[in-house]
C-alpha cells in the first residue's frame, strides 16, 4: 500500500466502495502500487500493468496490454475502436467486483505475466489511420506544415488524424485543421 495513493480513495465521492474493493484485490497480487495520471496504478518492475479509474456511469480496471490477454470470461472491453492496447473491465456496483474476485486476480496475474514476457501489442502504423482529404490538401499546399507534421512523434500524428477525421462534416474538419495548424507548426501535439 502506497500512502500517496490514499488521496485518490479518500477524495472519491462516487464508486468509493468499489474502488476500495478493487484496491484490496490489487494489493493482494503484491504488485507495486503507485499514483499515475491521478489514478492508482499497479506496476511490475516499474512497468504499468493496470490502473483503477472511474467515470460517471462506471468504474473500471484498465489493463495496459489487455489486447494480449486471453479473456476467457469475455469481460474485457475496448473503450473505443481507436484504443489499440488497453482493455477495461467495468463495474457499476461492488457486488460485481465481489462476484468476480477470483477472476480479477487471475486477470491481474496474467497481465503481469504478459509484461514479464516482454510481449508487445502490435500497434497500427500512422499511415494506416484515415487521412482526411481536407488535411491532405493543406499538407500538399503548405510544405512547412507537411514537414512540421512529419516531424511530430507518431503518437501525436495519430492524435491529430483521429481528431480531424472524427468530425462528420467537412466544414468541421476544416475548422479543426485551421485551429491546430499553429500548434503543428510549433511542434506541439493535440493535448500539449
Amino acid at each position: 500500500m502506497n500512502p500517496k495513493v490514499d488521496f485518490f480513495f479518500d477524495k472519491a465521492k462516487q464508486w468509493q466502495k468499489e474502488f476500495e474493493k478493487l484496491r484490496t484485490i490489487a494489493l493482494d497480487t503484491e504488485l507495486e502500487e503507485d499514483l499515475k495520471w491521478g489514478c492508482p496504478c499497479y506496476t511490475y518492475q516499474g512497468k504499468n500493468i493496470f490502473l483503477i479509474h472511474g467515470f460517471k456511469e462506471y468504474c473500471a480496471l484498465l489493463f495496459f496490454k489487455g489486447a494480449l490477454m486471453k479473456d476467457p470470461e469475455n469481460i474485457l472491453i475496448q473503450q473505443t475502436e481507436n484504443v489499440q492496447a488497453a482493455r477495461q473491465i467495468r463495474f457499476t456496483d461492488v457486488k460485481q467486483i465481489i462476484d468476480l474476485k477470483k477472476v480479477l486476480k487471475d486477470y491481474m496475474f496474467e497481465a503481469a505475466e504478459i509484461e514479464e514476457s516482454g510481449a508487445k501489442v502490435e500497434m497500427k502504423k500512422t499511415r494506416e489511420f484515415e487521412m482526411p482529404d481536407e488535411f491532405q490538401k493543406k499538407l500538399d499546399e503548405n510544405h512547412e506544415l507537411k514537414e512540421a507534421f512529419e516531424a511530430l512523434t507518431p503518437g501525436r500524428q495519430r492524435a491529430y488524424l483521429l481528431h480531424f477525421s472524427s468530425a462528420k462534416q467537412s466544414k468541421t474538419r476544416e475548422s479543426r485543421i485551421e485551429k491546430y495548424i499553429p500548434e503543428i507548426l510549433n511542434g506541439k501535439g493535440l493535448n500539449d
